[in-house]
């Protein structure tokens, strides 16, 4: 059989930077090439990061894209590396009207390009279009209606965009019907828990359906609120792996492959939806056979928790570097909350550049104190103490509050506080609410709220002391100092804005809400079926009102990591004014 040396550059790139964007492709092509890579593949969009949201609307972009496109072919040809085909995503724009959904000549189009002798030896858009949790694809672009295959080397190479094999029909049955020897997908597919295993399913059956070897690429780092873990797979026909890419981590996968040669006619035609053939022979002759095959490698996967913190971790690191910011203050009360996001901090951009304030008052605990300063010693961030006191009592002279606006005083005092220092310094602040207390509203807008990022505000309270044990029991095995406090993880939760105050005060246990919210944020379960699963029907109906009643105060809050199937953000998009109760 034929073979072909493939390579699948699971890459970051950075949303409207064209220029970075080419320079690393033009950087993994140019590593692939020294590998011996045959054909070269980048993720979707890569050339213009991804997604680029309304700047797909804007035609100076869709240019500049464009542009960017036929100028980096011409550059990979005059580096010498004119006769490899080089798969990259980018942004287009359609040439004819598409009156079905009622889109102009000129509508955007999720696009990708082989690239090859210093030009684009074929262009195609993605058939399906993806518009649901935090895609809105159908706002942007218009469809492609073609199944673009490529003849490398005597091998008929099928391609798609990521959603094309999320989706039945489209151009995998088409791959199969064009005779393809392979199947290469470019994806951007955003990180969610438990991704992994869904990715690896979908994978093994598209390849039984395509009944070729299928090669799904990823891609790496993040954008605002999604993260992109990578995992890159490549399996035969039967659904079997052959290669898998590490999670989280930025790198080539090169492998050889033995595939069938294509047949002596060039398929032609239209062939399933209606997609029509858009064949493209680069190269005829096979290779002669060569002995030193490369594998690929199958990465080990990470476990849940692991796998959850790292996406946290490239979450911040990704939000703080594409938007040009070296260090990060955080207000650490001695909480398991800012306690886990101090050592994600620090894990993605060192101690050095983590600043923490401890902001105590009246009401603050000794061992809150001590255990605030001794995160800041177990991590080596830069720590500080300002109290709050000679503040507060100056707000209360003046305005006499009492009960709950007394207490949220406190914490607005804070977030003052930690802007005027960012200001001052230059630091970000970074947000330490989590999904539990956002979902219920426990929070104080211009207070805990206040930040240009929410590092875990995706994660609930159940997996926020999850985490910090594994953060500790991780640091214990490298023989390292565990960074979180054991007090801050094992004493009861509280804000300690009144003597005494714990968090069940006012909210079920979190083990108990956080399954509630899950069902009914995550799922959107009514309430009759969350009753039903074995819950309080008091309890759920007062816990739906604070969700329902707190959407406001989410609105406001800033962005964060997405690691669940639905966060707060563009994947729940719920009226602020709304009168509909599941609870009645």
């Amino acid at each position: 059989m034929p073979q072909l040396r493939l390579a699948l550059n699971q890459i970051d790139s950075t949303v409207g930077d064209l220029a970075g964007n080419a320079e690393a492709i033009l950087h993994w092509t140019r590593h692939s090439a020294e590998q011996g890579a045959h054909l070269v593949a980048f993720p979707e969009m890569v050339l213009t990061g991804y997604p680029v949201e309304d700047l797909a609307l804007r035609s100076s972009f869709v240019e500049a894209s464009r542009d960017a496109l036929r100028a980096l072919a011409a550059r990979l040809d005059e580096e010498g590396f004119g006769e490899l085909p080089v798969v990259v995503g980018y942004l287009d724009r359609s040439e004819f009207p598409a009156p079905r959904y009622g889109q102009p000549a000129g509508s955007p189009r999720n696009a990708a390009a082989v690239l090859h002798r210093g030009g684009i030896a074929l262009n195609f858009a993605k058939h399906h279009l993806p518009n649901y949790g935090v895609f809105d694809e159908f706002r942007y672009f218009v469809p492609g209606d073609s199944m673009p295959v490529v003849r490398v080397h005597g091998i008929d190479v099928a391609l798609a965009i990521c959603e094309d094999l999320w989706q039945d029909g489209g151009r995998v049955p088409a791959a199969r019907a064009a005779g393809a020897g392979l199947l290469l997908s470019i994806n951007a597919s955003p990180y969610e828990r438990d991704k992994d295993d869904t990715r690896l399913e979908l994978v093994r059956k598209r390849a039984e359906e395509a009944g070729c070897t299928t090669a799904y690429l990823a891609m790496i780092g993040g954008q605002d609120e999604l993260v992109f873990d990578g995992d890159s797979i490549v399996v035969d026909k039967h659904g079997e792996v052959i290669a898998r890419a590490p999670q989280f981590a930025e790198g080539s996968v090169i492998i050889d492959l033995d595939l069938p040669a294509a047949a002596a006619d060039a398929p032609s035609g239209v062939v399933n939806d209606g997609l029509r053939i858009d064949h493209v022979v680069l190269s005829e002759k096979p290779l002669p056979a060569y002995e030193a095959e490369l594998a690929g490698g199958y990465a080990d996967r990470l476990d849940d928790d692991e796998e959850l913190y790292s996406a946290l971790v490239v979450g911040l690191r990704a939000y703080a570097a594409k938007n040009g910011f070296g260090s990060v203050l955080i207000g650490l009360s001695g909480g398991i909350d800012s306690a886990l996001v101090a050592a994600i901090a620090c894990d993605a951009l060192g101690a050095q550049n983590v600043y923490g304030i401890s902001m105590p008052s009246k009401y603050s605990s000794d061992h809150s104190k001590g255990d605030a300063a001794e995160l800041a010693r177990r991590t080596g961030l830069n720590f500080r103490t300002v109290p709050i006191e000679p503040m507060f009592d100056a707000y209360m002279g003046s305005l006499g509050l009492t009960g709950l606006a007394e207490e949220n005083l406190q914490s607005r005092l804070r977030g003052t506080m930690l802007m005027a220092v960012s200001n001052q310094e230059g630091q970000i602040v970074l947000a330490p609410g989590n999904k539990s207390e956002l979902a219920v509203g426990y929070s104080t807008l211009y207070g805990d709220s206040v930040g240009a990022y929410g590092p875990i505000k995706d994660v609930y309270k159940t997996a926020i002391f999850r985490l910090a044990k594994w953060r500790n029991r991780a640091a214990e095995e490298r023989g390292q100092t565990p960074p979180i406090p054991e007090a801050s993880i094992t004493k009861p939760p509280s804000a300690e804005l009144r003597p005494g105050q714990v968090d069940t005060d006012s909210l079920p246990d979190y083990d108990v809400l956080d399954r509630i919210l899950e069902m009914y944020v995550d799922r959107d379960q009514g309430i009759d079926t969350i009753v039903a699963a074995g819950f309080d029907q008091a309890l759920v109906a007062k816990t739906l009102r604070m969700v329902d009643t707190a959407e406001y105060k989410r609105r406001q809050y800033p962005p964060g990591t997405k690691i669940s199937p639905k966060g707060f953000g563009k994947d729940r998009r719920l009226p602020i004014t709304n009168r509909w109760r599941e609870s009645g």
